[in-house]
């Protein structure tokens, strides 16, 4: 199957972007610095300060979702609850960015950003129709014989004419 490759190379380009954004937005903060720049009279310390700060939240949300990936790899099984939702937000955050950056930066990002967003689509779909464990044993312990089964109705009685 393929799931848990996806999976893995989901959560190491989730990693990597992490470290990526966190970095640039800090070199850009350290340019805003530098340079003394402002923008419509802004003071050039809170752009600073405030690119750094953006660039860590943004790569703690990156590695976050990277981990929850990770989790999903190692115990092959389908992410729930709050890790669901977050792989979700990070698949639309890359369709958006994706948006931008073919305007702002050129078609390699944009594409770079759908192939991140379609693995992370893939991931959530994969596991998707999974309902048991990956051993294809029941949960509960029993081997799935059908012996302490009933049904919840007897069947019918065969009729004689």
């Amino acid at each position: 199957m393929v799931r848990r490759p996806v999976a893995w190379i989901v959560a190491l380009v989730l990693f990597a972007e992490a470290f990526g954004i966190a970095a640039l937005q800090w070199f850009l903060g350290m340019v805003v610095d530098n340079q003394r720049m402002s923008l419509a009279g802004l003071d050039p310390d809170v752009m600073s300060l405030s690119s750094k700060i953006g660039g860590v939240a943004f790569g703690l949300y990156f590695a976050l979702c990277g981990l929850i990936a990770l989790l999903v790899a190692v115990r092959d099984r389908t992410p729930a609850g709050l890790g669901r939702v977050l792989l979700i937000s990070a698949a639309v955050v890359h369709g958006v960015l994706g948006a931008f950056t073919w305007g702002l930066v050129g078609w390699h990002a944009f594409l770079f950003m759908m192939v991140v967003m379609g693995l992370v689509v893939l991931l959530l779909m994969t596991y998707d129709g999974q309902q048991r464990p990956a051993s294809g044993k029941p949960q509960d312990g029993t081997d799935g014989d059908p012996v302490g089964d009933s049904p919840v109705s007897p069947p019918p009685a065969p009729t004689t004419p």
